[in-house]
């Protein structure tokens, strides 16, 4: 009897990992992307000498990675605990030297970055976040109101516990009936993980620039510190556990290494192939998935097909609606989508102090946080003002320019197209802001001048070719009325053998997220196929590296 057949739909980051899990349940998986390379949101730009990684550029958790890196073919290991115990032990967390382990380094060079970020406020004070005890401390006695320090023990305690019971034994667990979800909520209230994680955060600061400082990261995911769940909290202990990581040759070059860990298990990957439609049949007045449909007329069959893009346009664009019960186009349309990003590409000449304010990770802060989160998520209003996030990441690897230039990307937080902002108009008038201010505060003087490169995306270039609904950047918001049961389902409750992975379902965006994602999904397929018990739970040899 043939293998069974597999066909996933986007080669993002979550679909190359599904892709490397189905290939080693034993399914002959292809990947269908519609662009000309893979990667989806990580998608790579290269112009000019440089590279630019266009999507997520911090790495974290690298035993994930390692995960699947490890994996072989007919040799699942989906029954081996997610978190041993050695891993789970911040005083091993990797500082300097190479941070990916010895399968990753095989397929790319991982090193840690420090710090995690620095954090500018608008006076110019700044945070560097390092999960450095001594460091950490000094910091908030030098920012914080009295208090605060008493208030940092009992935040970190507080995010600790939220920690282990929501990451490390729930972090795997997917909702998908009520049942499921309520067994946990008791927990979660007692640890106070539903209230807002500002809210949550604001319980033990005083001073406005903590509560920031300890509040921000949903953002790098597409979630408002001021609606995403208190459980979000923990991302202060996985990056404490873990620390944050870059690949050398950019995000980029992680993609590639799942590439190739995926054809080298089998799977095959087709690009500029655009998927038109999902085919679904009924059988025994079940509703079953058959395989797809490119834009150009081909047909694809397949026994499970699993979407790796955007949740709203598999199920609104994809699917007849007859064929839908649980993913209406009623509930696409009133499912709230995260926010959206305006980015700049920039290659420019070197004068010798990039790294006078900024660091590999830089968090530039606006005057205003709660109203501006408001304008974003709520308000849907081009800003007055802005906060932005910036990535210099030759200040780790050179190669990533011309020599005597560098490379960076800005990222500003914007309201996705529900706003019906016109992006022609605003796109080049915020570029201009965003140098000027990059210019005059002192992060890259000069900057106009030295410019080699300049390139941006808008919201559009999410709707338009990543074809994300109304140009959302992360998928659905992650609210607590959107979060474990209530977001989407990594199994579909309309058709069977239809799967969905990545950033738009359980547990959510980021790149750790979506890694788990497959994971999860890959169990879910693992149960509906009754895989033999022999390749699901198993496991290969630690091979030892080379970066050869």
């Amino acid at each position: 009897m043939g293998r069974k057949q597999a066909i996933v739909i986007g080669a993002g980051i979550g679909g190359l990992a599904m892709g490397i899990r189905l290939q080693s349940l034993g399914f002959d998986t292809t990947i269908v992307e519609m662009l000309d390379a893979p990667g989806g949101r990580a998608y790579v730009r290269k112009a000019d000498g440089f590279t630019f990684d266009m999507g997520p550029t911090v790495i974290t958790v690298p035993h994930f990675i390692e995960e699947l890196f490890s994996l072989e073919r007919d040799k699942a290991a989906l029954t081996q605990d997610d978190f041993p115990t050695e891993i789970v032990d911040e005083s091993k967390r990797i500082k300097s030297g190479i941070s990916g382990g010895p399968n990753t380094s095989r397929y790319v060079k991982i090193v840690p970055v420090l710090p995690f970020y620095r954090i500018y406020f608008d006076d110019g004070t700044f945070f560097d976040y390092d999960s450095d005890p001594e460091n950490t401390r000094r910091q908030i006695l030098e920012l914080g109101e009295p208090g605060d320090l008493e208030g940092y023990h009992r935040f970190h305690a507080a995010a600790k516990a939220v920690f282990e019971r929501g990451f490390l034994e729930l972090g795997y667990t997917h909702f998908g009936s009520v049942g499921s979800m309520l067994k946990v909520v008791p927990e979660l209230l007692k640890l106070d993980a539903v209230r807002t994680l500002f809210s949550f955060t604001s319980k033990y600061f005083k001073s406005d620039k903590l509560r920031q400082v300890f509040s921000f990261e949903p953002l790098l995911v597409g979630g408002n510190p001021l609606s995403v769940p208190g459980i979000y909290a923990m991302i202060h202990f996985v990056e404490s556990t873990w620390g944050i990581h870059f690949a050398m040759g950019g995000t980029g070059a992680l993609v590639s290494g799942f590439v190739k860990k995926f054809e080298d298990l089998g799977g095959k990957i087709i690009y500029n192939a655009k998927v038109s439609k999902i085919n679904v049949t009924k059988e025994n007045g079940k509703k079953v998935v058959q395989g797809i449909t490119l834009a150009d007329g081909t047909v694809m069959q397949a026994d499970a097909v699993v979407s790796n893009a955007d949740w709203a346009t598999t199920y609104g664009k994809m699917i007849e609606s007859k064929y839908r019960f649980w993913n209406s186009d009623l509930r696409v349309k009133v499912t709230q989508q995260s926010m959206s990003v305006f980015v700049m590409y920039l290659g420019f000449k070197a004068d010798g102090n990039e790294n006078a304010k900024l660091r590999h990770h830089s968090i530039i802060l606006g005057p205003r946080y709660e109203e501006l989160l408001k304008d974003i998520f709520g308000r849907k209003i081009m800003p007055k003002d802005y906060s932005q996030y910036v990535h210099l990441p030759t200040l780790t690897d050179p190669s990533l320019a011309p020599e005597g230039h560098h490379a960076a990307y800005i990222l500003v937080p914007v309201p996705n197209n529900a706003s019906g902002i016109n992006w022609d108009e605003t796109g080049e008038k915020l570029k201009d802001k965003v140098l000027t201010f990059m210019d005059e505060r002192g992060y890259l003087p000069n900057i106009k001048e030295r410019l080699v490169h300049c390139s941006y995306i808008t919201p559009d270039y999410f709707e338009n070719t990543m074809m994300a609904h109304i140009g959302n950047a992360f998928g659905p918001e992650p609210t607590l009325i959107q979060s474990a049961f209530f977001r989407p389902h990594n199994r579909s409750e309309d058709i069977a053998n239809l799967y969905i992975v990545g950033a738009g379902t359980q547990p959510g965006a980021g790149t750790p997220s979506v890694m788990m994602s497959a994971k999860m999904t890959a169990r879910l397929v693992a149960e509906d196929f009754e895989v033999a018990p022999e390749i699901v739970g198993g496991t290969s040899e630690t091979k030892e590296p080379s970066l050869v």
